[in-house]
């Protein structure tokens, strides 16, 4: 398959700037998998578009403050820093910009909210990535990470993070702290919502898998096969687990929360045989193509960007020319895209 053939015209219009004022406010687009029809509700129609015994399966991590913002040191130069895991004890995973000028040595310093943070870079790898040593003053890395970090907001949001980015760039059921971005599919649901969907009858389990660079790693590559996606850590606990193997040997459908929350079903599926065990480890899984989905049954997830690997996924899950044709709906009745923009529901 060729990266150009999962392309598509998008008015920069159309890219969502701002979360809806409410979280389910936002517009939903239902697309049928079996006949490529769709249907356009809101997100708050949700409850009445699952069926009572439906598993809804979420991602609950926690988007950790992970943009840093300050200065080389001692030339006093403007430093970017995104964290993308700590590796162990001081050392972290991190893209940092200018990447040509913070070779191996280099020194940068980031202060806010009454605390410090000193990096030092460890090692060079490619595309700006970097290994670093964080210092903090007292010790306490992640407290200062909290109050010096802001909210990692996508590039294409082009504003500076805001105070209500916090709040609004995290799930209502966000626990795990360790993603650098939101699982975006999440930032629809709220509490009423959750509530009326238990009232059906949708079962709701969790399962973590941490965003880091193999979401949101740029496909470089024309062919598709070629693209390897960067391991993320997961966590599947023994409920969920239970939870979904029931439902599977019942009948029921599994909705999946995300593409995190798909791939992370679909790899612990694919290592016990279609059936999902309680653990914790990364996967690299790459889904594309003519995947075979042993999990997941339904998906709800936001519009992607085009060429990206999410949007390869979500290809691969209900058929190329179908997303395609939704996508080219969806712009054609101005609906809002990426992280803050609106949904899709594919059964």
């Amino acid at each position: 398959m060729r990266l150009s053939d999962f392309d598509y015209e998008l008015p920069a219009a159309l890219i969502a700037q701002e979360a809806a004022p409410e979280r389910d406010a936002a517009r939903l687009m239902r697309l049928d998998r079996g006949t490529g029809a769709r249907s356009h509700q809101r997100v708050s129609d949700l409850a009445a578009l699952l069926a009572p015994g439906d598993v809804l399966v979420v991602n609950d991590t926690r988007v950790v403050p992970a943009r840093l913002l300050g200065r080389r040191e001692p030339s006093g130069g403007a430093v970017e820093c995104l964290l993308l895991g700590r590796i162990g004890g001081d050392r972290w995973d991190a893209l940092v910009h200018p990447g040509q000028k913070l070779k191996v040595g280099s020194r940068a310093v980031f202060e806010g909210g009454g605390r410090r943070l000193e990096l030092e870079v460890l090692d060079r790898h490619y595309h700006g990535r970097r290994t670093v040593r964080l210092a903090a003053d007292g010790g306490a890395v992640d407290a200062a990470i909290d109050a010096i970090g802001h909210v990692p907001l996508p590039p294409y949001i082009r504003r500076a993070d805001r105070a209500i980015d916090v709040e609004r760039y995290q799930t209502v059921y966000a626990a795990a702290r360790g993603s650098v971005a939101a699982p975006t599919a999440g930032l629809h649901f709220t509490p009423a919502l959750l509530e009326r969907l238990r009232a059906r009858g949708v079962e709701r389990h969790a399962i973590t898998l941490h965003v880091g660079y193999g979401t949101f790693e740029p496909v470089r590559t024309e062919e598709v096969e070629a693209h390897r996606v960067a391991a993320e850590r997961y966590s599947v606990p023994a409920s969920t687990a239970a939870a979904v193997n029931r439902a599977l040997d019942e009948g029921r459908r599994v909705v999946a929360v995300g593409t995190t929350t798909t791939r992370t079903l679909e790899a612990v599926a694919r290592a016990h045989g279609g059936r999902l065990a309680p653990e914790a480890g990364e996967t690299d899984l790459y889904i594309h193509g003519d995947f075979d989905f042993q999990v997941a049954g339904g998906l709800l997830t936001n519009f992607h960007l085009p060429r990206s690997s999410l949007l390869l996924l979500v290809c691969a899950f209900a058929g190329r020319e179908a997303i395609l044709a939704a996508y080219r709906d969806a712009v054609e009745r101005r609906y809002r895209f990426y992280s803050y923009g609106d949904a899709m529901l594919i059964l």
